[in-house]
């Protein structure tokens, strides 16, 4: 593998998703941007999932732009229609920073460590 393919390998986005006490856990790996935005929507918006929770575990996550903040946003908007939530878990400070900064971090619960959004 090339330099090149690693940092093409690395640079996309990965979702795993697993149910913990009816709470589904979205862990997110890579760089969410406009390239990616559609991976991040599909993790977030499953065909045919819900929950009454979802976290978006960022813990993983190198860098977010306008394009995943806008569908962090709206995935939230369209959970609260479905009467479920959106959470985000252990974002890393890069990612903390543009979600203070866009002020998503106001609009969608953030904490910490997962275990932090579980217990609330």
């Amino acid at each position: 593998m090339t330099s090149n393919d690693e940092a093409e390998r690395i640079a996309r986005l990965s979702a795993e998703h697993r149910v913990v006490d009816g709470v589904r856990i979205t862990t997110l790996r890579g760089e969410i941007d406009y390239d990616e935005q559609d991976v991040l929507r599909e993790a977030l918006l499953p065909e045919g999932a819900s929950a009454l929770l979802v976290v978006a575990d960022m813990g993983d996550v190198t860098f977010i732009d306008s394009s995943g903040i806008n569908v962090l946003l709206r995935a939230s908007q369209q959970m609260a229609r479905a009467h479920s939530r959106l959470s985000i878990s252990a974002p890393t400070d890069a990612v903390r920073r543009v979600l203070a900064l866009t002020g998503t971090d106001t609009v969608i619960d953030c904490h910490a460590t997962l275990e932090d959004v579980l217990k609330s």
